[in-house]
């Protein structure tokens, strides 16, 4: 028998959101929704399905392993070099390819109790130890991250906003950490929700590189702009970091549709910019309908809630479930009572809403 990597025991499987069809099938449902994973529910502008469109007569050709014209159009927009971007098959890849170049057996890895679980996930396959530092108040703890740095601390991941809490750290905050990391350390933001955030006291990490090159950042176009099912994210980090990323990166990684649909998503600003007041406008639909319910839940700067249902949560979720409300369950998180919801269409939220109360 094939003897595996004994540090693939130690991971416990990330587990996605259940698919639309599956609980149809599972269930003999006609009308399922789906509200567990983060989706931008309207579909993409008709700019971007112009382009895939075009891009698809030539598939039978690699990709631009490079991503050229992608790669050009994030510089501009940023203001950054060209060799500062890397890309990936969603910003997923980034991390672990972060992981691999930088933290080995007997390195340390610092990151969130609960966070994104990809980072325990890669840190773990490395054989590095993962320090967890519980969220207080369902913010960072930032004072107890920089109690856990050693000489043998070689990432920090922050999710800002972090998943599941949507919750933000401040350019204060940022700045007064990355003054107390050692510069052998990679501070690693992954701002895969950043444009959902609103506040004015949002860290402008791509600033905060000039002074501290040992920081990196990474976006995606999964959530604001709709290309889930294309996998495409990026990231921006100094040339001697993104350098080394290149090396283990695979080279076709980013294919040739979600190129060509990221590219026409950043020529389309005006009809993001409209979703992006849609989702704010369901935040707030959400927040009103579940405080007139009694049910309490976390501020939010992204696309998604937190909410506090008490009592047995994962029966809430497989109440939901039946009539066809997918959410996620957030007890497999440590959080015991909760539910994530994705903000959906208004229509998605309404019977969310009234499902929920159902099934209170």
């Amino acid at each position: 028998m094939q003897v595996a990597n004994p540090n693939i025991l130690k991971i416990k499987p990330y587990v996605p959101g259940k698919p639309i069809d599956e609980v149809r099938r599972e269930l003999g449902l006609k009308s399922v929704i789906k509200l567990a994973s983060n989706e931008n529910p309207y579909p993409p502008s008709p700019k971007v399905l112009e382009a895939m469109n075009k891009a698809a007569r030539e598939i039978n050709r690699y990709p631009d392993g490079g991503c050229f014209l992608l790669r050009r159009a994030l510089a501009k927009k940023f203001g950054v070099d060209d060799d500062q971007l890397i890309f990936g098959n969603g910003s997923d890849e980034i991390i672990v390819l972060a992981v691999k170049a930088f933290a080995a057996k007997g390195d340390d890895v610092i990151i969130a109790k609960p966070s994104f679980l990809i980072y325990e996930i890669a840190a773990t396959l490395s054989g590095a130890r993962v320090h967890q530092v519980p969220l207080k108040d369902f913010h960072y703890d930032l004072d107890a991250m920089k109690a856990k740095i050693s000489v043998r601390t070689k990432i920090i991941f922050i999710g800002n906003p972090d998943n599941p809490a949507g919750t933000y750290i401040t350019q204060r905050q940022a700045e007064d950490f990355l003054r107390s990391v050692p510069k052998t350390t990679l501070v690693f933001f992954d701002e895969a929700y950043f444009e959902y955030v609103q506040a004015k006291d949002y860290p402008d990490t791509l600033s905060l590189m000039k002074k501290y090159p040992n920081l990196m950042t990474t976006r995606t176009f999964s959530k604001m702009y709709g290309l889930a099912g294309l996998r495409v994210g990026y990231g921006i980090a100094s040339r001697e970091i993104i350098s080394i990323l290149n090396v283990l990166r695979e080279p076709f990684n980013v294919n040739s549709l979600a190129q060509a649909a990221a590219v026409a998503v950043l020529g389309d600003e005006a009809y993001y910019r409209k979703i992006a007041r849609d989702v704010n406008e369901q935040r707030q639909y959400l927040y009103r309908s579940l405080e007139s319910m009694d049910i309490a839940y976390e501020l939010s700067f992204t696309n998604f809630i937190l909410v506090h249902v008490g009592g047995d949560s994962s029966q809430v979720a497989q109440g939901l479930l039946k009539k066809g409300v997918i959410i996620r369950d957030m007890a497999a998180w440590g959080l015991k009572g909760y539910i994530r919801v994705s903000i959906g269409s208004a229509s998605e939220n309404k019977r969310f809403i009234k499902t929920l109360a159902e099934c209170l």
